[in-house]
C-alpha cells in the first residue's frame, strides 16, 4: 500500500463492511458517547475536555441494549495498540466483549472466561455467533438481565447514561441471582438515583420477580417529584397512599414514612400484610428509619420478607447510625468527583469569606448587656456561637451584603441562590437584610427574597416555583434544614453557606444542591460563597471517598432521640428560642480575609490560578493593549468585546480575588491582562471631558444620561448599553422609551450617537 491510511479511513474501508457484513449493520452505534465533555472550570465552556467514546459499539438484536466494545487504529498500526482502551470502555460499561481492529486483524478480550486471542478480520464473528456463545457461557437470569434491563421505550425516551445501566444491572444481579435482601445503592445528588431505581422496578415487574413494590420517603416533595417525574409512566399502576388501606389492585405504592406510621406511634402500615410488599424502596435512607431504634425502622422491620433497597448520595456512618449495617455495603457506587470527571455533573468555584468577629472572636466588656438589656455571660463567642447564642446584626448585614455585591458583579442577579441558615430565626433575619440589600429588585417583586423553612406556609408554597428553571421568583431563598436534601434545582448557582456543618453527611446533601448543570440556563458551574470554614471538609478524605463503617455495637445503649423524625414529622425545623439568645447591634464588623478556589483537571482546588488563566484567554484575543484599545475604540458597543469572555472568564471571581470592587470590567481586563492600574467607576465618571459633554446637553437628555451613569455606577457597561433599562425607573418616571428616544434625543440613531459619545470620552485612558 502505497499511502498510509488513517483510522477514518481504516474504517471507511475495511473495518465498516466486514462487521457489516458479519449482520452488524443495523446493531453498530459509532462514536458512541459514554461521557460528556468535562468542564474543567478554569475554562468553562470553551475549552471542554474530551469525554470517552467508543469507536463502536455494538448492540442487542433489540438495536438497543449494549453488548461490546470496538475500538479502532490505522491500517499500519498493530491492533495491540487499542484493547487497553477498549477493556476501559468495556469494563465502565460492564459489558462481556471487548475488541480492537487495525482493519487486517481484530483483538477479542473475553471477559466471562478471562482470555484475549487474535484473528484475521474476516473471521469476526456475526450477530448470531457471538449471541450464541455469550448465552452458553451465562446462566439465563443473567442473560436475561443484561439483553433486556435498563430500557423502557414506550413513552418515556430518555436512554439511561451508562453508569445508570450498569447500577441497573448490578442490582437486579443482586436481587434474582444472588437472592440479596437488603441492597445499598450509593449516587451522587443530580446523577438520577430515581430514573435507576425506575429501570429496576420495570423490569421486576414487567418480568414478573415482584409484585408489588412500596417506595418510601419523608418528604412530599421527594414523592411527588418522583411520580410526575422519572416514574411517570408507571402512572396507571401507580397510587399514593393517603390514610387509608389503598386496595391491592395497584404494583407501585408510593407513601411517606408518616402516612405509614404516626407521630403518636400508631402502626398504620399493619393494615397490610406483612407479605403485601415483596419490594421497598427508601429514598434518601441516609435519614429517619437509618437509626437501629428509629421510629420510622419499624415499617421496615415489618416488611421484613420483602426485597428493600437503599438510595442515597450520602450514606451516613457515625457510632450510633449505619446504612452500611443494615443495608450492607453498597452494590455500587456513583461519586461527585465521577460525575463531575465524567462531565455529568457540575464543577464548582469555592469563595471563603473571613469575618472579623469569627477569625478573632467575641468577647463582651465587663457587666455588658444585650440590645434588650440582658447580662451577657462574660465569655469569648466564636462563629459557631453567632446566630445560635448571639447575634450581631451586623454580621448578618455584612453577609447579606457580600451576596448581593457578587450577584452584581457576576451580572446575574436573577441566579437561583440558596443562603443556609443555622436556625429559622436566622433565616428570617438574613431574608430581611438581603430584601434590604436588593431593594430595586424587591420593589419590582416582592418574592425576589423568600424564607423557605418547614414553619413558613407561603415560603413553601412557593418551593416548586423556586426548583423551576421556567419561573423567575423566588431567586434568592433563605433556609436552615428544609433544602438541604431532595430539592433537584437544576439552575441553583449561587449556595451561601452561613451555618456550622459538623455532619459530612449534611455537607454532602447541600453541595448536591448545586451540582446540576443546566446548560439551557447557562448553568455550567456554581459559586459556594462560604461564611463559616464548612468547606474544609473537601480537603477531608471522606469527602468523596467509600463510607466507612464506624458504628459501635454494644449490647446497652441509651435511648436516642430521633432527631430526623421529629424535625420531619412536625415538618418544622429545630430552632432555638430567641429568649435564650444574645442580640448586639452597632458593632464593627468586616471581611479580613477572601479566598478563592477553583476545581482543577484533577479535581481539586487551586487557590488564585484562575488569575494566570484570565491573562492568557485575554491575551490570546488581544496579545498586547494597542490591539485591545483598538478594538475597544472601533467597537460602538462595549459590551460587544466583553461578551466574548462571558462564558471563559468569571469577572465576579476575580474582583473578589483581587480585591477590586468599583471597578469595571474594562479596567479589570487591562489590569489583569496589561498591568495597567485600574482606575473605578466613580473615577471614570468624574472625567473633566465627560463632564464638560455632559453640561453641553439640555436639561432633559443630560437627566437621562446621568441615571444611565448610576445604573452604571450600580451594574456595568451591561446597564449602560442594555435599551431595556428605560423601562425601568428612575426613567420610567421621565416618560415612555419611545418619548424618551423621539423627543429628548431626536430619534434612535442621535440617542445611540449620544450613548457611544459618552462611553467614549467615559472610557477614555
Amino acid at each position: 500500500m502505497s499511502e498510509k491510511l488513517t483510522e477514518e479511513d481504516t474504517k471507511r474501508l475495511y473495518i465498516t463492511p466486514q462487521l457489516e457484513n458479519a449482520g452488524w449493520k443495523n446493531l453498530i452505534k459509532m462514536e458512541y458517547h459514554i461521557t460528556e465533555p468535562k468542564n474543567v472550570l478554569k475554562n468553562n465552556k470553551i475549552n471542554k475536555s474530551n469525554g470517552k467514546f467508543a469507536d463502536y459499539l455494538l448492540r442487542f438484536k433489540d438495536n438497543v441494549n449494549q453488548f461490546a466494545v470496538l475500538e479502532a487504529k490505522s491500517y499500519d498500526i498493530s491492533a495491540d495498540k487499542g484493547i487497553q482502551q477498549a477493556i476501559e470502555y468495556t469494563e465502565m460499561l460492564n459489558l462481556p466483549y471487548a475488541f480492537s481492529s487495525n482493519g487486517r486483524t481484530y483483538i477479542e478480550h473475553d471477559f466471562i472466561k478471562g482470555t484475549e486471542n487474535e484473528y484475521p478480520l474476516s473471521n469476526f464473528p456475526t450477530v448470531d455467533e457471538l449471541m450464541a456463545r455469550y448465552k452458553n457461557s451465562v446462566d439465563e437470569n443473567t442473560f436475561l438481565i443484561n439483553t433486556t434491563a435498563g430500557f423502557y421505550s414506550s413513552d418515556f425516551k430518555r436512554t439511561p447514561r451508562y453508569y445508570q445501566l450498569v447500577a441497573t444491572k448490578k442490582v437486579l444481579d443482586a436481587i434474582i441471582n444472588k437472592k440479596q435482601n437488603r441492597i445499598l445503592l450509593v449516587m451522587a445528588t443530580g446523577t438520577g438515583k430515581t430514573f435507576t431505581i425506575f429501570q429496576i422496578i420495570n423490569f421486576l415487574i414487567k418480568n414478573k420477580i415482584k409484585r408489588r413494590v412500596l417506595y418510601l420517603a419523608d418528604r412530599n416533595i421527594l414523592i411527588d417529584q418522583t411520580m410526575c417525574q422519572d416514574f411517570k409512566p408507571f402512572q396507571k399502576i401507580m397510587t399514593k397512599i393517603e390514610k387509608r388501606k389503598m386496595s391491592d389492585e395497584y404494583q407501585i405504592y408510593m407513601s411517606l414514612y408518616q402516612q405509614l406510621i404516626s407521630e403518636d406511634g400508631e402502626e398504620k402500615f399493619r393494615y397490610y400484610d406483612k407479605d403485601f410488599f415483596d419490594l421497598i424502596v427508601i429514598d434518601e435512607c441516609h435519614r429517619g428509619s437509618v437509626k437501629d431504634d428509629s421510629l420510622w425502622r419499624k415499617i421496615l422491620e415489618y416488611f421484613d420478607s420483602a426485597t428493600q433497597i437503599g438510595l442515597t448520595a450520602t450514606p451516613k456512618e457515625t457510632k450510633t447510625e449505619s446504612n452500611i449495617s443494615y443495608f450492607g455495603e453498597p452494590i455500587y457506587e456513583y461519586s461527585l468527583s465521577n460525575g463531575i470527571n465524567d462531565g455529568f455533573l457540575a464543577p464548582y468555584i469555592v469563595i471563603r469569606e473571613v469575618i472579623n468577629v469569627d477569625a478573632e472572636g467575641y468577647v463582651p466588656y465587663h457587666n455588658e448587656r444585650d440590645d434588650n438589656g440582658k447580662l451577657i455571660e462574660n465569655r469569648e463567642y466564636n462563629s459557631t456561637d453567632f446566630d445560635r447564642k448571639l447575634i450581631i446584626d451586623e454580621r448578618t448585614q455584612l453577609v447579606a451584603r457580600e451576596v448581593t455585591r457578587f450577584l452584581k458583579e457576576s451580572n446575574d442577579r436573577y441566579q437561583k441562590t440558596i443562603v443556609f441558615c443555622v436556625d429559622i430565626d436566622h433565616a428570617e433575619r438574613m431574608r430581611r437584610a438581603l430584601i434590604n440589600e436588593n431593594n430595586d429588585l424587591v420593589k419590582e417583586n416582592a418574592k425576589y427574597v423568600m424564607k423557605i423553612t418547614g414553619d413558613d406556609k407561603e415560603g413553601k408554597d412557593q418551593l416548586d416555583n423556586f426548583i423551576d428553571p421556567n419561573e423567575t421568583y423566588p431567586v434568592i431563598v433563605t433556609t436552615s434544614k428544609l433544602l438541604t436534601t431532595g430539592v433537584d434545582c437544576k439552575t441553583c448557582k449561587l449556595i451561601v453557606l452561613d451555618t456550622n456543618i459538623e455532619s459530612m453527611t449534611e455537607f454532602k446533601q447541600i453541595i448536591g444542591r448545586g451540582t446540576r448543570l443546566y446548560p439551557e440556563r447557562n448553568k455550567e458551574f456554581f459559586t459556594i460563597m462560604d461564611f463559616r470554614g464548612a468547606t474544609r471538609k473537601f480537603s477531608d478524605p471522606n469527602f468523596d471517598g467509600e463510607p466507612i463503617c464506624i458504628k459501635e455495637i454494644n449490647n446497652i445503649h441509651e435511648k436516642l432521640v430521633d432527631n430526623d423524625v421529629a424535625l420531619e414529622l412536625n415538618n418544622v425545623e429545630k430552632t432555638q428560642n430567641n429568649n435564650e439568645k444574645y442580640k448586639l447591634s452597632g458593632k464593627n464588623v468586616y471581611l479580613i480575609n477572601q479566598t478563592t478556589k477553583v476545581l482543577n483537571s484533577d479535581g481539586k482546588l487551586e487557590e488564585e490560578k484562575y488569575i494566570d488563566y484570565t491573562k492568557n484567554i485575554i491575551i490570546s484575543k488581544f496579545p498586547d493593549f494597542n490591539a485591545f484599545i483598538k478594538k475597544w475604540i472601533e467597537t460602538k458597543k462595549k459590551s460587544e468585546i466583553l461578551n466574548e469572555f462571558d462564558t471563559s472568564i468569571d469577572f465576579s471571581v476575580l474582583k473578589s480575588i483581587l480585591n477590586l470592587q468599583d471597578i469595571d470590567d474594562f479596567d479589570l481586563i487591562n489590569n489583569i491582562a496589561y498591568n495597567i492600574k485600574p482606575l473605578t467607576k466613580s473615577e471614570r465618571i468624574k472625567n473633566p471631558k465627560l463632564q464638560e459633554f455632559l453640561k453641553q446637553q439640555t436639561e432633559n437628555t443630560r437627566k437621562v444620561l446621568n441615571a444611565l451613569l448610576d445604573a452604571y455606577l450600580e451594574n456595568g457597561i451591561i446597564d449602560l448599553e442594555n435599551p431595556s433599562i428605560l423601562n425601568n425607573e428612575p426613567f420610567r418616571s421621565m416618560g415612555s422609551p419611545s418619548m424618551i428616544i423621539h423627543q429628548w434625543f431626536g430619534g434612535l440613531s442621535k440617542y445611540n450617537n449620544v450613548l457611544y459619545k459618552l462611553e467614549d470620552l467615559l472610557f477614555s485612558i
